[in-house]
C-alpha cells in the first residue's frame, strides 16, 4: 500500500510527488497524460527566461518526481473506493493501486472526483465552471482524499498549480509524520 497516490501528473501532481517522495512517503502518480499543460507554451513560469513548452515542463516534472522516489503509472483512473484504512484505485488497464490517502490534481477534468462522490462548487477561473470543494488545507468532503491545483480552484497558471501541489503535499506529509514538515536544502 502506498502512503499517497496522486491522480494527475501535471505541474501540481509532479510537484506534490516530488515533495512526498523526498519526505520518504511511498508515492505513486497515476497520470493519463492528457492535461492542458501539454498544449501550452509558457513564458511566465519562473526559471525559464526564454520560455518552456508545456510538454517539456510536464516531462521535467515527471523526471524530478521519479528522481525523488515517486513511481509513475501512465493510465486512466476508472474508480476509487474506500478500503481497509485507505483506498483502492482502479485503472483502465486493470490495475488496482492501494493507498492510505489520495491527492487529486486533475486539472479541469473532474470525472474521477464526481465518480468518487466528492462535493463540488462553482469555479472562479475563466472556462473552469466547477471545482472540487476543499478546505484551506486541501481536504475534500471525503476524509483521506485531498485536492490541489486547478481542480481545487487554483489559478490555471502552472507556477501557481505547482505551488499548490507542494502546499497540499506538505499538509499530507505533516499529517502522516505527526509534525509540520519542512524540506529545505542548503548549499554545501
Amino acid at each position: 500500500m502506498y502512503d499517497v497516490a496522486i491522480v494527475g501528473g501535471g505541474t501540481a501532481g509532479a510537484s506534490a510527488a516530488t515533495f512526498a517522495g523526498r519526505a520518504g512517503l511511498q508515492t505513486v502518480v497515476i497520470d493519463a497524460d492528457k492535461g492542458m499543460t501539454r498544449r501550452a507554451m509558457l513564458y511566465n513560469h519562473l526559471g525559464f527566461p526564454e520560455g518552456v513548452t508545456g510538454p517539456d515542463l510536464v516531462d521535467r516534472g515527471q523526471q524530478q518526481a521519479e528522481r525523488a522516489g515517486a513511481a509513475w503509472l501512465k493510465t486512466d483512473v476508472s474508480g476509487v473506493e474506500a478500503r481497509d484504512g485507505g483506498f483502492a484505485i482502479s485503472t483502465s488497464d486493470g490495475q488496482t493501486v492501494e493507498a492510505r490517502e489520495i491527492l487529486l490534481t486533475l486539472g479541469a477534468n473532474l470525472d474521477v472526483a464526481k465518480a468518487a462522490g466528492l462535493e463540488t462548487r462553482p469555479g472562479t477561473e475563466p472556462r473552469i465552471a466547477e471545482v472540487i470543494a476543499v478546505d484551506a488545507d486541501g481536504r475534500t468532503s471525503t476524509a483521506g482524499i485531498w485536492a490541489a491545483g486547478v481542480c481545487a480552484g487554483a489559478s490555471v497558471h502552472t507556477i501557481i498549480t505547482a505551488g499548490e501541489g507542494a502546499r497540499v503535499a506538505i499538509n499530507i506529509i505533516s499529517g502522516q509524520k505527526g509534525q509540520r514538515w519542512v524540506d529545505h536544502d542548503r548549499l554545501p
